[in-house]
């Protein structure tokens, strides 16, 4: 076997856990936040914040059964495999347990073997695996609340710039300056729309999301990256329309299309740029 191959295969497995922790993250921070919020809230109006006597967050409590509360075993708790095993369903209680969490698994690990078998072992590589990871927890996490954290996009963002120090991925200067012109861009869209129509068309954690990815892989990546997001998002958003899942007035999230551009961009970025800005 070639190094390549057994640095995919690693990969692979890694993927495979961390992707049951990424559930853990999609479904348990938004909570957070929302904890954290009411917080927020209790203090600005005067009032004591509710006393809570569970702890709660990443890590505690420990993996259970939402329908039920059991705590998992080992065995209900292995990474896709437990999933097939109990035919979907949890050991205990019997009830179905959603599909997203099997998808999420495999989807982390075969996203994070190719990711490893493009870039071969190194920090490239790793780096390339850390950014796969999280921008699959960004896409559920959208998808499901129409919210991306700050605690995942920021450090997202600087990650990208301190990588490209010594231009892993892009230029430093064009790494600079793709998080602050991916920041502006859709925050002029954003004002612009809102003036126009008095409505707000984004979120801040979008902003966000694209200064990260224009950290990455430095502005001339941010014109194909906007152009794939919005067709895939317009794509979308029209089938939706058509089957009539969505109405006109509820929120099309916009991070799960960016993420897919920026994991596009990962892995073809060098070819597109050149065909979209040849400098």
């Amino acid at each position: 076997m070639t190094p390549d191959f057994v640095f995919a295969f690693c990969a692979g497995v890694f993927g495979l856990a961390i992707g049951s922790f990424v559930n853990v993250v999609v479904y348990r921070l938004p909570k957070m936040m929302e904890a954290e919020w009411r917080e927020q809230c209790a203090e600005l109006e005067g009032r004591r914040p509710a006393a809570s006597s569970d702890r709660f967050n990443l890590l505690v409590p420990g993996s259970h059964c939402p329908a039920c509360k059991t705590p998992l075993r080992i065995r209900d708790n292995l990474p896709l495999l437990s999933y097939l095993l109990a035919r979907g369903r949890c050991a205990h209680c019997g009830v179905a347990i959603p599909l997203r969490y099997p998808i999420v698994e495999a989807l982390t690990a075969v996203l994070s073997a190719w990711v490893a078998w493009h870039f071969g072992f190194g920090l490239p590589g790793l780096a390339a695996i850390a950014f796969t990871v999280a921008l699959v927890a960004l896409t559920f996490i959208d998808a499901d609340t129409t919210l991306l954290p700050d605690t995942l996009t920021l450090p997202l963002l600087w990650a990208g710039l301190l990588l490209n120090v010594n231009g892993t991925f892009a230029p430093l200067p064009q790494a600079v300056i793709g998080a602050a012109a991916g920041y502006l861009i859709l925050w002029s869209i954003y004002w612009l729309f809102k003036l126009a129509t008095g409505k707000e068309g984004m979120g801040y954690g979008d902003f966000k999301l694209l200064a990260a990815l224009g950290a990455w892989f430095g502005w001339k990546m941010l014109l194909p990256i906007l152009l794939l997001s919005s067709v895939v998002g317009a794509a979308v958003g029209i089938v939706l329309l058509l089957l009539a899942r969505r109405g006109r007035e509820v929120p099309i999230p916009f991070g799960p299309y960016l993420a897919a551009a920026g994991f596009i961009a990962l892995m073809y970025g060098a070819d597109i740029a050149h065909r979209f800005v040849p400098l």
